[in-house]
């Protein structure tokens, strides 16, 4: 069977090709087809279904940058997998869907449509519980709401915290005061602010208080109203710190709390408060727990690989 779709112009079909083609290479090699380009006209040839998903897939990415979108490589290949699968959904939903952040970066989209049910989610609920493996966005997507929230003044000030626990490690052993023992524990959380926020921007919002990056530990005790609340690495958690920090949150607020449940580093005698927390809050309206696979890994390729593979030794 052959299709041919229509494109408007040379800069649609640069953005939809990708670099060196790459973009079409990894349909080609997705749908088993071949797509060969004449002018501003795409031609897809091969048995009957693989043209047809291949065709609709085409319109959604053509359709999204139409609508201002910018398709990257690992973009098109989650696309492609959710095709292959029987996703009916529009990717361009996904991709369009803009969190305005404050640095030349200017948005962040979701990049999956698990990505997308998370940021819904913090939209459409106070406390919100992501659980994911390494590089599903658990943390920067968290992120990117928080500094959106604050961007439009929907909160006054953000809160970024995480358990200082590390395997091996104690921090009353480790050098400097209280800011340089906990800083290497709460840099991923900088990482992601820096790519977001311009530098004078954060450090004048640090020293005013409006950017708080602390410890769990030293959460005991406040009551947070009018914040952006995000706790990482809540698989670090015990059950009484669990408690602890969710009953910090005070009217106007909104929390996110993130982790890895594969990835714990407490003593295997401990209890991780975010396994336990799955099943007692799981039936608690306005709470709501939302958990990412190895299709929604952001990072390089061989990451999702590398998850696929741990999963089968379980």
């Amino acid at each position: 069977m052959e299709k041919t779709l229509k494109i408007k112009n040379i800069e649609e079909a640069k953005t939809l090709f990708g670099t060196h083609d790459e973009n079409l290479k990894v349909i080609e090699e997705g749908f088993g087809v071949t797509i060969v380009t004449r002018g501003e006209s795409l031609k897809i040839q091969g048995d009957e279904d693989r043209v047809e998903r291949t065709a609709r897939l085409l319109d959604e990415l053509i359709l999204t940058i139409r609508k201002g979108g910018f398709l990257k490589k690992h973009e098109v290949l989650y696309a492609v997998n959710a095709f292959k699968e029987g996703e009916t959904q529009d990717i361009h939903s996904i991709y369009l869907d803009r969190i305005d952040v404050s640095s030349k970066r200017q948005y962040i989209t979701p990049k999956s449509k698990g990505q997308k049910e998370y940021v819904d989610a913090i939209r459409q609920n106070d406390i919100v519980f992501c659980i994911g493996p390494a590089g599903t966005g658990k943390t920067y997507l968290a992120m990117a709401m928080a500094v959106n929230a604050l961007k439009k003044q929907l909160v006054s000030r953000i809160m970024l915290t995480r358990p200082a626990v590390e395997a091996g490690e104690s921090l009353g052993y480790l050098p400097g005061d209280l800011y340089q023992k906990v800083s290497p524990y709460l840099r991923p959380l900088y990482d992601a602010l820096y790519d977001m926020m311009e530098v004078n921007a954060i450090k004048d919002n640090v020293e005013r208080g409006v950017i708080e990056v602390v410890p769990l530990a030293y959460m005991r005790g406040r009551t947070l109203n009018d914040a952006f609340i995000i706790m990482d690495e809540a698989q670090n958690s015990t059950p009484e710190q669990m408690k602890m920090f969710l009953t910090r949150l005070g009217f106007d607020s909104k929390t996110v709390i993130t982790g890895d449940i594969t990835q714990s580093d407490l003593p295997s005698h401990k209890i991780s408060g975010l396994n336990q927390v799955r099943q007692i809050l799981k039936d608690i309206e306005g709470i709501r727990f939302v958990y990412l696979k190895g299709e929604d890994v952001v990072r390089h390729d061989l990451v999702q690989e590398i998850i696929k593979a741990y999963e089968k030794v379980k």
